[in-house]
């Protein structure tokens, strides 16, 4: 059966902890939770979840929750791609909140302050530094921030702020500029695994000491994105990339499904305009990364039972993804299902061959670590993404060990050289 890896939507457990000011709210129509001396009024349908308690609990963004204090390990995180996105509020100290480059951040006076017109997010996320209250908030939706724009609109101080020794620190903007890392993508033929979220540097110098991978798909931003990423910074990548990990950054645009947040248009002609606007959401995060040029970023478009519907739009997004991101100076691939993607893409491959992927990386969950034409989908002898130009998703959401260190993981074999992309055959066999 092909992977179709969407988040499931219970096992709520331990993690569900009101705090311990928490009261119904006066009108009925939600509760008041009081954290960092500010009290914040809930719809009555959200959770809260209280991360210091609860370090391992997965920061989701497919419920509609209160997250309080800094993530933890998110040793929880299951799943990649979310049909429906909920409205999301997470508070944390501004002072050691994590620097996120994958999100835009808005440094405001206060609650009160907050812009009219928020700033552009083509993750549906997007931060608030408010230095009055000097509580960091993370705002992520669906269509729209409106909602839990008015949530954080009002909130009130729950007692006389406090006077600090000293100025509240206020966290860094990133940007664009600096130094990039050496080659996150340095030629990689071997074992690779993919997670929802970007694991600890404990856990990412464990594995690279104790397991068989080499490479990790790390989840940039899309709007379709199932886990935040608190840990996802230029550093990060720099780090990662020092050790010696190939990097496959992943993008979850728009999917094969029908919603009007996270969808695909069936309009071809809609989709190829889908397809140009991720390409630029994922450069402007590979960019704020410090991911260089001749990046290959990957294109998260899940499985799909219904082709004649979603062939031909899925075929326009994922050139016009391809276009758009070699205009920009980067390379292209795309994730997709042997039982449709692949189907599709193979089928129109003559038609515009340059605008075809540079990387096919199929969703096949056979347990065979291979790039073989067979395991990939394609025709024995093909042509068709020849060369190192290939990766196969193996297996599926499991649990891996390695040192003691336990993660969610999808696992697969990656054959991958962005260097020898631009030197493709101009015209394959087909």
């Amino acid at each position: 059966m092909a992977p179709i890896r969407t988040l499931l939507s219970g096992l709520l457990g331990a993690a569900l902890l009101i705090p311990v000011q928490s009261a119904a709210d006066d009108d009925g129509g939600g509760r008041i939770v009081d954290y960092l001396g500010l009290r914040v009024t809930l719809p009555a349908d959200w959770r809260v979840v209280d991360l210091d308690r609860n370090p391992d609990t997965c920061v989701r963004l497919d419920l509609p929750t209160l997250y309080l204090g800094h993530a933890g390990t998110q040793a929880e995180c299951t799943g990649r791609a979310v049909a429906v996105r909920a409205d999301t509020l997470h508070l944390e100290p501004l002072g050691k909140a994590p620097e996120r480059a994958d999100i835009p951040t808005v440094t405001v006076d206060s609650w009160t302050a907050l812009r009219e017109v928020p700033p552009r997010s083509d993750s549906n996320e997007l931060r608030y530094a408010l230095r009055r209250s000097e509580v960091m908030a993370t705002v992520s939706y669906g269509a729209t921030p409106d909602a839990v724009r008015r949530v954080l609109a009002q909130v009130r101080a729950a007692a006389p702020p406090h006077t600090p020794h000293a100025p509240a620190p206020v966290v860094a903007v990133p940007t664009a500029g600096g130094p990039g890392p050496r080659s996150a993508q340095e030629p990689f033929k071997g074992e690779g695994f993919d997670a929802c979220t970007a694991p600890t540097q404990k856990a990412m110098d464990t594995w690279r000491a104790d397991s068989p991978f080499g490479a990790i798909g790390v989840y940039i931003g899309g709007r379709a994105r199932a886990c935040a990423q608190p840990r996802l910074t230029a550093r990060w990548v720099e780090r990662q990339a020092a050790a010696g990990w190939h990097l496959m950054p992943i993008w979850v645009g728009p999917q094969p499904w029908h919603n009007a947040a996270t969808g695909l248009s069936t309009d071809p002609s809609g989709a190829d305009a889908q397809g140009r606007e991720a390409a630029e959401g994922a450069v402007d995060a590979a960019r704020s990364l410090r991911l260089p040029v001749g990046t290959v970023l990957y294109n998260d478009l899940e499985n799909y039972t219904d082709r004649a519907t979603w062939d031909a739009p899925v075929v326009a997004y994922l050139t016009a993804w391809t276009q758009r991101l070699h205009e920009l100076g980067y390379r292209s691939a795309a994730y997709v299902s042997v039982s449709s993607g692949v189907k599709a893409l193979s089928a129109h491959y003559h038609q515009a061959p340059q605008a075809m992927p540079d990387v096919l990386w199929a969703a096949r969950w056979n347990l065979s670590a291979s790039v073989g034409d067979a395991d990939m989908g394609l025709a024995k002898g093909t042509a068709k993404w020849a060369g190192p130009r290939r990766a196969h998703q193996f297996r599926g959401d499991h649990d891996a060990t390695y040192g003691g260190i336990t993660l969610n993981i999808d696992r697969n074999w990656v054959d991958v050289n962005p260097a020898a992309l631009a030197a493709k055959d101009k015209k394959p066999r087909i």
